[in-house]
């Protein structure tokens, strides 16, 4: 970690894309996939569970390609093909052959796509306020991916996250707009997501029929009131999903990592602690 930010971690070169991610802890490993917001990093969306995860597991947290304080090649396409590459290339460059994979929002699609793509590589799924099936964007979505720098934008995007205002404020809304204006951060980020946003939803949407496809174990999780992905996502996802298992967590927005911590990390924590390492590998 470094002296000058947490955010900032180990390195590695992954899919030809020097990657800065957070690796914590032993065992079994757990990939975890951040969101997609402005500013934001994979330390910015994880810090109050990775400790907890990392007491049964080697918790690893990428910021990926645009995000973060990861490479930004020049020319450097943002495309679920290279962020799939990206996370695969970080599993090889480990040496891990099979992991666990927790998906936030943004995440959800890529961790979908991955388990789709690679099922030999994942172990167990665990997808929250996901994004990977088809939805009508929400004002909210178009608000986060509309974002251009400054303070009281910043602000007025974060109270669609949470559904406790008190974990939005003045404070808060200045870091992550600090965040958001860093060297590169803006372009990378307005370059992902132009208007009109609804094709990017319909973009990182896998298959229906891949998705009723995947053999592994999945847990959904979602806040009831959440303004930026709705739940009727999730709903779909447990819905298609045959072995999934659906955990919606009332007055919680779309931080549900930060707006219930603990009973998120004890939720998959314990979900994951069922899995042996014994568990059928999926056919490719």
């Amino acid at each position: 970690m470094s002296a000058t930010s947490p955010e900032i971690a180990d390195s590695i070169v992954a899919a030809g894309i020097r990657t800065n991610y957070h690796d914590l802890g032993s065992g079994h490993p757990l990939l975890m996939i951040h969101g997609s917001g402005p500013g934001v990093s994979a330390w910015a969306n994880w810090r109050l569970v990775m400790p907890e995860l990392a007491r049964q597991a080697r918790v690893i947290a990428p910021d990926m390609v645009g995000f973060g304080f990861t490479e930004r090649p020049a020319g450097q396409r943002y495309d679920m093909d290279d962020w799939v590459a990206q996370a695969v290339g970080l599993l090889d460059a480990l040496g891990i052959e099979r992991t666990d994979l927790v998906g936030n929002s943004f995440g959800g699609a890529l961790a979908l796509a991955i388990a789709i793509r690679h099922p030999q590589r994942v172990r167990r799924l665990v997808l929250m306020g996901s994004v990977g099936v088809p939805f009508e964007i929400t004002p909210g979505l178009d608000a986060v991916w509309g974002y251009t720098p400054s303070f009281e934008n910043m602000r007025a995007i974060m109270d669609y996250f949470a559904w406790d205002r008190s974990l939005v404020n003045d404070e808060l809304a200045q870091l992550r707009y600090q965040a958001s204006i860093r060297p590169g951060f803006q372009e990378s980020f307005a370059a992902m997501f132009p208007a009109p946003r609804q094709r990017w939803v319909d973009a990182m949407a896998s298959r229906e029929a891949d998705i009723r496809a995947l053999p592994h174990e999945t847990l959904v999780i979602h806040g009831r009131d959440d303004r930026v992905i709705p739940l009727a996502t999730s709903l779909t996802l447990a819905d298609w999903i045959s072995r999934a298992q659906l955990h919606v967590f009332g007055r919680c927005g779309h931080w549900t990592q930060i707006e219930h911590a603990g009973r998120f990390a004890r939720l998959v924590g314990d979900f994951l602690a069922e899995a042996g390492d014994d568990e059928p590998k999926p056919l490719n």
